[in-house]
């Protein structure tokens, strides 16, 4: 029952987080288009522009102020809760899913990293990151745009690279949108809404408004714009093992990143000219060369399996153990006594099954025996062979090429075992 609950409250806290989220960038897309589009030619007296637009039905028009209206409206819409609630709602998604299992989610198999230290670097760097980035925009880098960007790539794919050492490439990619996110909230709380309050405030009290305020909360607000694709990528990027799982998982999310703000630029401009068309095929190439420099190795064809006759086995003494490298533990003498030939022979489909059954099909089952699952993550079940043969391409991908499963290598699967069920997979992963 445990199980089931915290099930229930990750789907629901996941739920409310992409509703608040869509919320709050759509939100952040429409404005900067509509700024973008305004037409700015012999404005009403008072107007930086206006827009005439027709949706749903109805005809629009939309008028803004170079800096207020003489009278303040009755009614005044504030965008803010959309941002609040989606940093909210993706903190308490956090702590259920990593800092909840922070040994099972959070913390890199084989690293001698503390659960509680784990969970104060992963929320420092929240923090921390925000701090940073409102620094550098204060100060004089703050007036040299693209170069501010470069220098907040950097750093944003350095805490990338440093997570990739100590999480799991999940956690890894999620705290990197964690702290965008953080960033992006931080810029509502307190740089945009300030300014806001402050204009209202000026035109209530009959005075000028400072002009510097709205002009530093309308760049803050681009700088959102800009953060949105690749936050959006890391939201669904746990789907994907061959991004966060691969070796160099944080040079990869480099790449993704800067095609995402390659392509949120020619949107952000095309108003203006179609100078920057050329990102959409570049994007497309650029995701092109990724898919093609982060699939497995090619191997080459095995090599006909040897007479049963030949196939010797190495001496292993009784008491002989082998140590497992992510968990330092003792593996008993049965998992070592492999045949010497299993690399290059036909592998057994029942040695294949017998490891899968007892690493995997604890969690991916009908039945799961691990309390962590009521029914099998996904719906990804290995209880037969059929079951086994039909998914060999994931169980390739997330077992043996990514190594991400089993969740923390909670099972302990060796790397023999991994190498066993690759060479099956490479045969053909025949079941008869």
């Amino acid at each position: 029952m445990e199980a089931h609950l915290t099930e229930w409250l990750n789907l629901s806290i996941r739920w409310i987080h992409m509703i608040t989220g869509v919320a709050w960038i759509g939100a952040s897309f429409y404005f900067v288009w509509l700024e973008n589009n305004l037409n700015r030619s012999n404005p009403r007296d008072g107007l930086s522009g206006d827009l005439w637009a027709i949706h749903g039905g109805g005809i629009y028009h939309l008028e803004k102020y170079k800096l207020a209206p003489p009278k303040m409206p009755e009614n005044l819409h504030w965008f803010k809760w959309e941002a609040y609630f989606t940093w909210l709602s993706g903190v308490a998604l956090m702590l259920v899913v990593y800092y909840l299992n922070p040994s099972l989610y959070l913390v890199k198999p084989g690293v001698d990293l503390a659960p509680e230290l784990a969970i104060v670097i992963g929320f420092g760097s929240m923090i921390c990151g925000y701090v940073a980035y409102h620094f550098l925009c204060d100060s004089a880098l703050g007036k040299r745009p693209a170069l501010l960007g470069a220098v907040l790539f950097i750093l944003l794919i350095a805490a990338a690279y440093g997570f990739s050492h100590i999480f799991s490439g999940r956690a890894a990619y999620i705290h990197v949108g964690a702290i965008i996110g953080t960033i992006m909230v931080g810029n509502v709380f307190f740089t945009i809404m300030p300014a806001q309050r402050a204009l209202v405030k000026a035109i209530e009290d009959g005075t000028t408004p400072d002009p510097k305020l709205p002009a530093k909360g309308l760049l803050r607000s681009r700088h959102n714009n800009y953060f949105t694709l690749p936050v959006l990528f890391i939201m669904i990027s746990n789907h994907f093992p061959s991004t966060y799982g691969s070796q160099y998982n944080w040079l990869i999310l480099a790449g993704i990143a800067i095609l995402a703000v390659l392509v949120r630029h020619y949107f952000n401009t095309r108003h203006d000219s179609n100078k920057y068309v050329w990102t959409l095929p570049a994007a497309a190439l650029g995701m092109i060369c990724l898919a093609f420099v982060t699939g497995p190795s090619m191997k080459a064809a095995p090599a006909p399996a040897p007479k049963a006759a030949e196939i010797t086995y190495a001496p292993v003494p009784a008491t002989a153990v082998s140590a497992n490298p992510a968990t330092e533990t003792a593996e008993p003498a049965s998992r070592v006594a492999e045949p010497v030939a299993t690399a290059v022979a036909g592998v057994e489909f029942a040695k294949v099954n017998s490891v899968i059954q007892e690493r995997c099909s604890v969690c991916h089952s009908a039945t799961p025996s691990s309390p962590m699952f009521s029914v099998a993550p996904l719906g990804f079940m290995l209880d037969t062979p059929e079951q086994i043969k039909g998914q060999a391409a994931k169980i390739h991908a997330q077992s043996v090429a990514s190594q991400i499963m089993p969740l923390g290598n909670i099972t302990q699967m060796t790397q023999e075992e991994r190498d066993l069920i690759g060479a099956w997979i490479d045969q053909g992963a025949q079941i008869n």
